[in-house]
Parts: C-alpha cells; structure tokens; sequence
C-alpha cells in the first residue's frame, strides 16, 4: 500500500532522541528552548512556544487571547476539528465560514459578507482561525485587512503550512505572524516534519507568548519578581492560573531540530511531485490544487476534485485506488457535519461549497519518501479510473 502521508527517519534522528535518553534531560532540559528559538527565528517570529500537540497550541492561543463563554470565533469548515474544538473548550461558540471553491481556503467574499451582517446582528467573532489548507496559504493580508475593521483576533492554523511562503518575492513565510496574533504549527507524524505529536506558537506580542508560556506547564510561573517571598518561604514556583501540562518533551525537540534541517528539501521534494502530477493529470475530469504564482505551498496533501458533482463517483474512485493499493484519504469531512457539532445545531448543508467540496475531494499520496515508481502507479491508477 503506497500511505497518502508518511514520516521519514533517519539514522540522524535517531541518534539524536538517543542521545537524549542518555542525557540528564528527558523533559525540560535545554532542547525545547533551542527549538522553539530555532524555528521561530526561521520564520522570523520574534516568540515561539513549543507544546505536546497542535490542538493543545490552538487551545493556549484561545486562551492567551482572553477567550471564554460567550465569545465568538469563526473558523473555516474544511479543516480537522481541531480548528473548531479548542473554542469550545473554552466554553465559546463556534461558527463557520465557506470556503473559495478554486483555492478550498475560507472565502474572502464570504467572510466579508458575514461580516458585514454580523456587525449588524452584534454577532462578530472575537477570534478568526483561517486554516492553510493541504500547505496553501490563506489571503491572510486581505484577513488582516478585515480584522482591523472589525475588531476581531487571528490565530492562523497552519498545521500543514511550515515552510509556505505567502510571498516568494518579498519572503514573506507563513509563521512570521504579520498578519495574525499567533500562527500554529502541528508536528504529527504524517505532517512534514515530526516530533511524534508536537506544535509549536508563533507570536511577535510578548505578552501573548508569556500567557501561553504560563497556560502550557499548569499556570505556573518561576519568575522571582511575581513569586511571594520571604525568609520563612523559599519557593521557586507558584500557580498564577489554571494552566496544563502541554509541554514538550526533550526527545521530541531532539527530532524536530534534527528533522528542520531537511524541511527545505523536503518542501522542494513535495513540489516536485506536485508538479508532476499537475502535468500528468491534466486534461483528466478534475480539478488540481492551484498556487497562487507569488505563493509558495508546503503541500502537505495533494487534494484533487471530481468535476462531476456525484458523491458516488468520488466514492468509487476511492474504492478503485484502494483496491489498487493507493492509499487515499477524504481531508475533512465538513467540521459541522460531525454528530458533536450536529447537536449544536449545525445541519448538513450549512456551507454549500464546502458541501460540494465534500463530494468530490479525495487525497492522493504525496510525501517526501515517494519513488518514481509510486508515482507512476498513482497517476497510471487514476488515468486507468477514467477510461
């Protein structure tokens, strides 16, 4: 089976966590902070806060944000549930907006629309959570645009964008925060570079990266200046708020330092494998992912689209693909359309390009440990599908 997304270790990476497991250090020791300046600095961010995982980066943001009950925040539907679930773990609401049927990002037209209206209705979001979509970037200045119109925070899922580019001219890279408050990044094994489960925030507001420093290990803070203290209490801790243990170990650091090094190849890698398949699928019923000619996509998925608007003609090409051991994938089923979002009040039809989205979107394997070969078999498979 040829996987649709697969981690590559190297004998380096795992020297690297070995030579962890024989240190001092297996939690917070010296690495966490070497990675989270090496990457942050990368991106040219000016803070970086390293956690166990991306869902746990976006539930310290929301909070970091001054997020709670009776807050709004909007984010697109065509995401994993992450991207609406650590709202509602800090007992907001969430809503949805719909995506561009050409780039599957949230829609600039109809975030304004809704916007608009929900000025009116006193409805606004407190935070916008824009996901980068298979390494995409978002149109994140017309985003900011909008946010200083009305007032709302961003927190840019960028779970699948390390390494993209909003602009390749002015090397502008997704992370450097400068058009959001805080940018998530995921390190899960089938992303492009791993740490096992990992993320990582990005900000360039100081105070946001003390907040989110403090709400991932428990709330507590070591800092002598806000510690109570006297003669008769030498504490070197104390618990300023209801934080979590969201860190990051050693060993995870040890890997994603080690696997950083080859995030450039890897991006070219992925590129060139999406450009093979842009020329070899062409002129087939679909529609291929498009890049913006000043953009840069991380490709973290390769996500194409039956013109055919027939959920069983998806499905059977699906079925087709696995049986021809092609490992394909649906990214995402509609966030609303999960029975947990369904009881909030959400019906199946609420965002109609993401509806159509869902019909005919399939992802296809693409990874930087893809052969010749492997890509041949996928695009002979797909052309095969359609004779």
């Amino acid at each position: 089976m040829i996987p649709y997304g697969k981690q590559d270790i190297t004998q380096t990476d795992i020297e690297a966590v070995v030579e962890v497991l024989q240190s001092d250090y297996l939690t917070q020791g010296p690495l966490v902070p070497k990675f989270e300046s090496v990457l942050s600095s990368s991106f040219n961010s000016k803070f970086g806060i390293a956690v166990n995982s991306a869902t746990s980066g976006l539930h310290i943001a929301c909070l970091a944000l001054g997020l709670s009950e009776g807050d709004i925040v909007w984010t697109s539907p065509i995401s994993f549930v992450a991207s609406a679930n650590c709202a509602l773990y800090c007992g907001a609401t969430v809503d949805f907006v719909d995506i561009d049927p050409a780039t599957n990002n949230m829609s600039i037209k109809s975030l304004t629309k809704k916007l608009e209206q929900s000025k009116i209705d006193g409805t606004l979001p407190k935070i916008l959570i824009p996901v980068h979509l298979s390494g995409l970037p978002c149109c994140m200045k017309e985003i900011a645009e909008l946010s200083e119109q009305y007032g709302f925070k961003i927190i840019e899922d960028a779970s699948h964008a390390i390494g993209a580019k909003y602009s390749i001219q002015e090397n502008h890279l997704v992370g450097s925060c400068i058009y959001s408050d805080i940018t998530v990044f995921s390190f899960h094994p089938v992303k492009i570079i791993t740490t096992a489960e990992g993320g990582l925030c990005c900000t360039n507001d100081e105070d946001l990266a003390y907040k989110m420093n403090k709400f991932r290990s428990h709330g507590i803070d070591r800092d002598v200046s806000v510690i109570a203290s006297n003669e008769d209490e030498k504490w070197n801790y104390s618990q300023e708020l209801l934080g979590y243990n969201y860190r990051m170990t050693e060993m995870q650091a040890a890997l994603g330092l080690s696997q950083f090094k080859r995030l450039e190849q890897y991006i070219d890698t992925r590129n060139k494998i999406a450009s093979i398949y842009q020329e070899k699928l062409s002129g087939l019923p679909l529609q291929l992912p498009i890049v913006n000619s000043d953009a840069r996509s991380s490709f973290h998925l390769f996500i194409i689209k039956l013109q055919e608007d027939s959920l069983k003609k998806r499905n059977d090409l699906y079925t087709y693909l696995e049986k021809d051991q092609i490992g394909v994938n649906f990214h995402y089923i509609p966030i609303y359309r999960h029975p947990a979002y369904a009881k909030l009040g959400f019906s199946k039809n609420y965002c109609l390009n993401s509806e159509n989205y869902f019909k005919n979107a399939l992802s296809i394997p693409l990874h930087q440990s893809m052969s010749n070969q492997d890509m041949n078999k996928v695009i002979n498979s797909i052309h095969s599908f359609f004779q």
